[in-house]
């Protein structure tokens, strides 16, 4: 059984690939086309499965996640809903969104060509559907660290010693902290969502919203950790 964890970065993604040995190799790849090929699971940093109309505090599975994380509930971006999707501009996006109820972040348009590259890999192969799967480090942190969120930022060195002590402790060794084309958190989180590979490959993954629910393109909306 080979899992994998991805997390966006300048470049493309982060992909730590965990083999049946639990060696890690860890590598960034420009398109998550690249990388599927022979994976159980792979679980994305990046939402997908997304509201016709824009919510509120978003998708069921965001509202979930931030409940959660107390303190650290700024850590799951609102996701944009589809008409946003293929907007060029910022300005744009946010004014369709705004147009159908709630306006778009620009956190979330810098990542818009991500959820879209996402997005339409799950809509032209079906049969990745089973296997890629959204996560959220900071829900991977947080359960690792027996359910508590982490109060130090990842960017912090604090933030940065206290995560990496949690992979090692859960068998999972970051030797490198340094990639071209993408910072060393990115490295981390993509390590933390590959952690979640794993436990969903073994059923022991916590799943947030409803399992029944999907968008138009019957895209699930949940999150896993």
């Amino acid at each position: 059984m080979i899992v994998a964890g991805a997390d966006g970065c300048p470049t493309g993604w982060v992909v730590c690939r965990r083999d049946e040995r639990g060696v890690l190799d860890i590598q960034v790849v420009k398109a998550l086309a690249d990388i599927c090929e022979g994976l159980s699971i792979l679980a994305v940093d990046m939402p997908f499965g997304l509201l016709d109309v824009p919510r509120r505090g978003g998708r069921d599975c965001e509202q979930a996640a931030r409940k959660l994380l107390a303190g650290r509930a700024s850590s799951v971006f609102p996701s944009p809903c589809r008409p946003a999707l293929e907007c060029g501009s910022y300005a744009e996006a946010n004014a369709i969104s705004k147009k159908l109820g709630i306006g778009l972040t620009q956190q979330m348009f810098n990542i818009l060509p991500k959820v879209r590259e996402i997005d339409e890999l799950l809509r032209q192969r079906p049969g990745l559907r089973t296997i890629l799967h959204e996560a959220h480090p900071e829900l991977a942190f947080a359960r690792m660290n027996g359910g508590k969120p982490l109060p130090s930022k990842k960017r912090k060195p604090e933030g940065y010693a206290d995560r990496r002590r949690l992979l090692v402790a859960h068998g999972f060794p970051v030797e490198i902290d340094r990639l071209p084309g993408a910072a060393r958190d990115d490295i981390l989180d993509a390590v933390a969502c590959c952690r979640t590979a794993q436990l969903i490959a073994e059923g022991k993954a916590t799943c947030l919203g409803a399992t029944d629910v999907r968008d138009r393109h019957g895209l699930a909306m949940n999150i896993w950790f």
